[in-house]
């Protein structure tokens, strides 16, 4: 039987893995444990993290997340992220899933839809509609959530590996009551979105989570290559 060019496309795309989850799960650490695993079987992969991956996107991420860049309103903070987002999609991971490889990247659109539209009350749809528009509407085919709670997670990011204090930034820094929200909201987007979504307790240990994440990655790749 022939295969169509759009098989082909298909067959030759790389894949877009999205981790999310409250500040302070570990997320950095399972993208980049994820990476390895990755490479080391043979996969190209490009680790990334939003806002950022692009020059203007850490100019943008400073100016988001830096204490001292004056007020950031809810609507410019919504408005910078989208910015900051279709510049890393046009400009990275699009030309990368083209090429084969796979896409790595910390947070993505539903962390606009959870922090902006829910925690900051501009509304879910509103936020959605931005981040279309950003990144024409592409979709990872995975999203692992690091599910952590509002305690931990402010825990593991004020103190670093060697007990020294760290210094949260501008959203971190936000009370408790407001990460309760954002912790609420991936939830819901998640119940919404079983069959792309995983969601792992946070508070596992690093190498259980690890293999789990491998695991359901692997369960995926097998089923769009059937």
């Amino acid at each position: 039987m022939a295969v169509s060019d759009a098989q082909l496309e298909t067959q030759n795309a790389g894949r877009f893995i999205v981790f999310e989850g409250g500040d302070g799960a570990g997320k950095s650490t399972q993208a980049a444990m994820l990476a390895d695993t990755l490479r080391s079987n043979g996969h190209t992969v490009l680790l990334t993290r939003e806002p950022g991956g692009t020059q203007i996107g850490e100019k943008i991420r400073a100016l988001v997340l830096d204490h001292g860049q004056g007020t950031v309103d809810a609507r410019t903070e919504a408005l910078m992220y989208a910015a900051a987002r279709a510049a890393h999609v046009e400009q990275v991971i699009r030309p990368a899933l083209a090429a084969g490889t796979m896409v790595i990247c910390d947070r993505f659109v539903d962390s606009s839809l959870a922090y902006q539209g829910i925690g900051r009350a501009l509304g879910e749809d509103a936020v959605r509609l931005i981040n279309d528009f950003a990144t024409g509407g592409l979709c990872p085919d995975l999203t692992v959530l690091l599910d952590v709670s509002p305690a931990d997670g402010r825990s593991r990011r004020t103190v670093g590996a060697d007990g020294a204090p760290l210094v949260e930034d501008r959203l971190e820094s936000e009370p408790d009551e407001f990460h309760s929200r954002i912790r609420d909201a991936f939830i819901l987007l998640a119940s919404r979105n079983p069959q792309r979504y995983l969601v792992l307790d946070a508070a596992t240990e690093v190498s259980t989570l690890a293999t789990g994440i491998s695991a359901a990655l692997d369960a995926l790749l097998d089923g769009l290559e059937a």
